[in-house]
């Protein structure tokens, strides 16, 4: 199916000489939309012994591979895949990069430990941009052209059948376009499997398998709730130490993502415990956690997709004082406050008395309060700028 990171590749290509790095969870579709209409002999796979051999030092048979020694009237697109799993893939990109630049447009996908080995000491500095992918969205189901200067899109109806597919099945592309629950079932526990039993295992020192899965399932359940970093490690057996070493991990390899507190002006903000939410949904039975997930994962979507193609610096947070007043979702634009998000799971009550004082307090531009039950409303949500009652199926339709 079509992705909006396709678009995003051709778009960088025409305005960039530098490598496109595309990240993101296992299973999401960065290989397939990498080498869309791609000659399967520019795509090559460090998994693929051929292609370790190529790679790590018969140069002659690397460009014959890639028929560099052809006349051609424009740069080609090569693929170079999980190329992170080579312990020297900095410097043949760096030497690769530097020598065939002006013949060949590079693309490096990979999981997101691209974004983990890419830290410190970075000597591909200035030769690549990086693309952080994500799952299927309301808005990408509908169109996957680029957004213009504004992040912020009209709103546009999708079937209702699709949002309900969307929310079941997660937006990892296989299972929601099969939306068949056995397929679901089987798909989800072989993805769990590889993730932990190959994913973190290539990449860590950590033997503990089995205690990470239960840390894994109890994430599960505290959902939208302030990670307790101590409750956690008396749950599973090993120290707190340990639980934000394993916690990272589990970022690191997309199974969750965490939302800090945001407490600059904000009196009597805490300031440290994190929130968690998982990269796939469609694993929570709680369907308020469910709820909230899917709008966290569509915002932090939104915020990495416009921070990653230039328009600006986006962030995200939650709000909560020890006056126990509290906003699920905070976005900043610049490091400025820009809209607030509560979610309700349906409407007809007043607007949370927290999201009108949030608003006022740190003078936000909107302040939406997101209800999942309610129906599509063809109006733009970005044009309110007091606290409004807003559907999900209209708002999450104006990001990406």
């Amino acid at each position: 199916m079509d992705r909006i990171y396709h678009s995003l590749l051709l778009d960088h290509f025409r305005e960039n000489r530098q490598m496109a790095f595309v990240s993101g969870p296992r299973q999401v579709g960065k290989t397939t939309t990498a080498c869309e209409g791609l000659p399967s002999f520019l795509y090559l796979n460090w998994d693929r012994a051929p292609d370790r051999l190529l790679i790590t030092g018969n140069e002659e048979a690397l460009r014959a591979r890639l028929q560099m020694d052809v006349l051609q009237a424009s740069r080609r697109r090569v693929v170079f895949d999980e190329m992170h799993k080579y312990a020297r893939w900095k410097a043949f990109l760096k030497g690769f990069f530097d020598a065939t630049e002006d013949r060949l447009e590079i693309t490096v996908t990979g999981s997101a430990r691209l974004n983990v080995y890419r830290r410190g000491g970075d000597s591909l500095m200035g030769r690549y941009f990086l693309y952080r992918m994500h799952p299927l969205s309301l808005s990408e189901l509908a169109r996957t052209s680029l957004p213009d200067k504004s992040p912020v899109r009209p709103p546009v109806a999708l079937p209702h059948e699709a949002f309900l597919s969307l929310l079941q099945f997660g937006g990892f592309p296989e299972p929601f376009v099969r939306s068949d629950t056995r397929f679901y079932n089987r798909w989800r526990r072989l993805r769990n499997e590889q993730l932990f039993k190959e994913d973190i295992r290539d990449m860590t020192n950590i033997h503990e398998l089995s205690q990470l899965e239960v840390l894994a399932a109890l994430l599960q359940h505290q959902v939208g709730q302030q990670v307790n970093y101590s409750t956690l490690a008396g749950s599973t057996g090993v120290s707190v130490d340990t639980i934000r070493r394993w916690l990272q991990v589990l970022e690191s390899v997309c199974f969750c993502f965490v939302v800090r507190p945001y407490h600059r002006n904000v009196p009597k903000s805490l300031r440290r415990q994190p929130k968690v939410f998982l990269w796939d949904w469609s694993l929570l039975s709680d369907p308020g956690a469910r709820h909230e997930n899917m709008v966290a994962s569509h915002l932090l979507k939104a915020v990495h997709f416009w921070t990653d193609a230039g328009l600006g610096d986006f962030d995200l947070f939650y709000l909560r004082d020890t006056a126990g007043r509290e906003v699920d979702f905070l976005v900043t634009r610049g490091g400025v406050p820009w809209f607030l998000a509560e979610v309700k799971t349906s409407g007809g009550g007043r607007i949370s008395k927290s999201l009108a004082y949030y608003h006022r307090l740190l003078k936000t531009t909107h302040a939406f309060q997101v209800q999942i039950d309610e129906p599509y409303v063809d109006r733009d949500c970005f044009l309110e700028t007091d606290p409004v009652q807003v559907p999900a199926r209209t708002l999450l339709s104006q990001f990406i």
